[in-house]
């Protein structure tokens, strides 16, 4: 068991995410970085869904209560064991009595503390992923706070013979503060005028403070429409569309000096013009972007999309082949 001394800003269960409920209005959630996540659990030879503590930012101290092994993935985060320094990327055998204290990260937003066994909280729809904003799933639906004991599953056999395994560093991700989102053009783009096209992709936006697991904001730049009357239902403003389903990573134009990118706690539909959908492997970067981060998004094919998760789903399976 863990037992929460101190929350941190923001530490909530997640796994994999919810699957086919996004029609009914229930967003997946889950892993807002699902390859820093999913290394994690490859690690210590979890299986690849296996519930995780999800970071934001500042992190939570922890009292172990229980022997197992976990390793400390994604934003870097100073990290103590007993007041000690202690890696990331790198299995660590936790005693019974341990103080484990993770603070705040010097890039990036998201980290993931895993361990053996993975975290037990009920499924709730498939999945023990924290939406917050229905208090769904997780932890009471809930972030951690001190008081809080958390259950964790057995230790998996043989992983106390793997202490001190670590994830090679052409597997690690990097943490910049100047980014490219790629994205496919379409839903509804068309309103876009063609030099507010030219504009969006053309110049560098930035991430607003006001960013959650739900949405980030963009700002810096523009998107001017086309100078054409709403459809008929749509509501006034130029930014208005008959109501559609939007898609996880949609980039919505709320007005033309604004962009709102939908995360894994996404709403799941609405009537703004929607200029295109970032591509599923570049989620994890727009997760980790901190706010005024610099962001430029670069138009690809669905067939790139597809390479590209595809490139990345490769990457997690050699290297889940070489740990073992």
């Amino acid at each position: 068991m863990f037992y929460i001394l101190d929350g941190g800003l923001q530490t909530l269960v997640q796994d994999m995410g919810r699957k086919d409920y996004y029609h009914l209005g229930v967003p997946p959630s889950g892993a807002a970085d699902r390859y820093s996540y999913s290394l994690g659990n490859i690690l210590l030879g979890n299986p690849v869904d296996y519930a995780a503590l999800e970071i934001t930012l500042l992190g939570p101290k922890i009292e172990v209560r229980k022997k197992t092994v976990i390793a400390i993935t994604g934003a870097p985060l100073e990290v103590k064991l007993n007041g000690n320094p202690a890696p990331m990327w790198e299995t660590i055998c936790v005693q019974e009595g341990d103080i484990l204290t993770l603070r705040s990260a010097q890039k990036g937003v998201k980290s993931y503390l895993c361990v053996s066994g993975g975290i037990q909280v009920p499924h709730v729809l498939g999945s023990r992923s924290t939406y917050t904003l229905s208090q769904l799933g997780g932890f009471h639906g809930r972030k951690l706070q001190a008081g809080d004991e958390v259950t964790l599953g057995e230790p998996l056999p043989g992983v106390f013979h793997h202490i001190g395994m670590r994830i090679p560093d052409e597997y690690l991700p990097k943490f910049s503060s100047s980014v490219d989102i790629r994205m496919v053009m379409g839903i509804s783009s068309y309103r876009v005028s063609d030099e507010g096209i030219k504009t969006f992709l053309n110049s560098e936006w930035q991430v607003g403070l006001e960013s959650n697991n739900i949405a980030y904001r963009y700002s810096g730049a523009t998107a001017s429409f086309k100078s054409i009357d709403p459809p008929f239902g749509a509501g006034n403003n130029a930014s208005n569309t008959v109501d559609i389903v939007y898609p996880i990573g949609a980039i919505m134009v709320p007005n033309e000096e604004e962009l709102i990118l939908l995360l894994r706690d996404a709403t799941t539909g609405g009537g703004f013009v929607t200029i295109g959908t970032t591509i599923n492997a570049d989620m994890d970067v727009v997760a980790q972007s901190r706010p005024h981060a610099k962001t430029r998004f670069i138009a690809v094919t669905v067939d790139q999309a597809i390479e590209a998760r595809m490139q990345k789903k490769k990457k997690l399976s050699t290297l889940q082949s070489l740990l073992r």
